[in-house]
């Protein structure tokens, strides 16, 4: 393993001394544990302060890092989820469904890796299928008929690339949910909370307001794919990271995305409950700004903000 992807190795051999060290109550013991979190808090604003754009793609997929039903267990109030898109299958790589959240009957869409291997291969690895995202089109249509805004949560490394997926039509199904979402009437929030993989991330990335979680990625490719495509060695991804412009910062300064919002030290996977409560906070706010908005003015600002994107100017020599 190369040196930079193993950079979260002096705060886990901190965390596994400390979890050593808590079954013994003598007062040396407490205060060695005392001195270890410290150490570790330091650590974590140290490494966490300097990360590498690969580094940020690597945190971004972290195992451990919250997930959509993670951030509905804490955000949310009685959700009930839909399955199925009416056309062919359920999709679990897609949670889509209704619940309140602080006191909003709200709509709820995000992708879901899975954590044990088990439930990864069941959500296809967060890598939906056609009927992934006709479900959760179908989910925003209710959505508007009963006047509900929509959250949706992106983490996926791309939209499945299977030949039956093709067949059912995965290109015709995210353009239909790129064009239906830019044209609701109520209002959509979108936050990038792990890997915002291409088209895949896209067809849920349409809204009035886009949010990246600080250690969050969002690019039209993997590293892994540049690499294999523009050099054939799959080995030149750490360069592919750094010239893709993925993470939060550089998209902040592209205009691509409308809010940072920052994440505990050690990143989310470090405390996901105080992640998804910063979360919380940042869509409450907008929640506010955007309802305030007639609908007319809400489709043509979410419009514009796209529009915008891509500008360049030519300066003549």
């Amino acid at each position: 393993m190369a040196e930079e992807d193993n950079f979260e190795q002096p705060i886990i051999e901190i965390e596994r001394r400390i979890e050593e060290l808590s079954g013994f109550s003598d007062d040396a013991k407490q205060r060695e544990i005392q001195r270890l979190q410290q150490r570790l808090s330091e650590l974590r604003r140290e490494i966490y302060s300097r990360l590498t754009p690969w580094q940020k793609t690597l945190v971004a997929r972290h195992p451990r890092r919250p997930y959509t039903l993670d951030y509905i267990q804490h955000l949310c109030t009685d959700f009930v989820e839909v399955h199925g898109d009416r056309k062919f299958a359920d999709d679990p790589a897609i949670v889509a469904g209704f619940a309140f959240f602080l006191g909003h009957a709200i709509a709820v869409i995000g992708h879901q890796k899975g954590r044990d291997t088990k439930e990864k291969v069941r959500r296809n690895f967060g890598m939906p299928r056609p009927e992934g995202y006709r479900k959760a089109l179908r989910v925003m249509r209710i959505a508007e008929k009963f006047r509900r805004p929509i959250l949706t949560f992106i983490d996926t490394p791309g939209a499945y690339p299977g030949i039956g997926a093709e067949e059912r039509g995965q290109a015709e199904a995210i353009a239909v949910n790129l064009r239906d979402m830019s044209s609701l009437a109520v209002p959509l929030l979108v936050t990038v909370t792990g890997e915002g993989g291409s088209g895949g991330a896209l067809a849920l990335g349409v809204g009035d307001r886009i949010n990246m979680l600080e250690h969050s990625i969002y690019s039209v490719i993997s590293p892994e794919g540049c690499a294999a495509i523009l050099w054939r060695d799959q080995g030149m991804a750490r360069d592919a990271a750094r010239a893709l412009r993925l993470t939060t910062q550089d998209l902040w300064e592209l205009g691509v995305i409308d809010e940072v919002i920052p994440e505990p030290e050690g990143g989310a996977h470090a405390d996901p409950a105080r992640t998804a409560k910063i979360v919380g906070e940042v869509l409450s706010r907008q929640l506010d700004e955007v309802s305030a908005l007639d609908p007319e003015e809400r489709i043509r600002e979410r419009y514009l903000k796209f529009r915008r994107m891509g500008r360049f100017t030519e300066v003549m020599g």
